[in-house]
């Protein structure tokens, strides 16, 4: 099959581009699974096809008008919005929709982890993790730290790592600490406290 022949190029980016575009979208704001070419493939012309079952109307009005020969350029521009812009608007929405508590209540949330739900909103924390072999490690999640997300394996970067004091709570910063990097197959437990002075997770329990 001559791919790049007029017709099947045309049909190609008709029904492929849009669905590729709003997966690729998907992906970037909600990280899944990755799925192999061929069910992509399959995904694309399925998305494609809803794009167009949702812009029939406007398609239809502009073709009913024959924009194509009085404003060529804004015929285009129309063009260029189907299959470029409102795929992305589709992705975007749909997410929004699947995190809303009406659409939860039929359908699961996307975020398919607790790992990935807590640190996708980027709140700082100050963290105590307890290792596979009892020991702590205090330190402080915040704007320079980062979390992996889905499907790569959890690992977390805190960049302070921090003393506890007898009572569990944070006295101090490491000299010179650069942060530490932590795998998830060491994590026992994660806990999170709220951001604020540490002396005042002095005092806590």
């Amino acid at each position: 099959m001559d791919i790049w022949n007029v017709d099947k190029l045309v049909f190609f980016i008709a029904f492929v581009v849009p669905g590729f575009i709003s997966l690729k979208t998907y992906a970037l704001l909600q990280p899944t699974q990755i799925k192999d070419t061929s069910q992509q493939l399959v995904d694309a012309v399925a998305y494609s096809s809803i794009n167009y079952a949702l812009l029939m109307g406007p398609i239809y009005a502009i073709e009913h008008i024959d924009l194509r020969s009085t404003h060529p350029t804004l015929y285009v521009l129309f063009y260029v919005v189907v299959l470029l812009l409102a795929p992305i608007g589709w992705a975007w929405a749909f997410l929004w929709l699947r995190k809303t508590q009406l659409l939860q209540r039929s359908i699961a949330h996307p975020t398919g982890k607790p790992w990935d739900f807590v640190f996708s909103q980027r709140t700082p924390y100050w963290v105590i993790v307890t290792l596979n072999d009892g020991r702590l490690v205090a330190g402080l999640y915040d704007s320079k730290s980062f979390a992996s997300s889905s499907p790569a394996p959890e690992q977390i970067y805190l960049q302070e790592t921090w003393v506890l004091n007898d009572n569990g709570g944070f006295e101090r910063s490491r000299t010179d600490s650069a942060g530490i990097i932590i795998l998830a197959k060491e994590i026992a437990t994660l806990e999170l406290f709220h951001l604020r002075a540490p002396q005042e997770s002095d005092n806590d329990e």
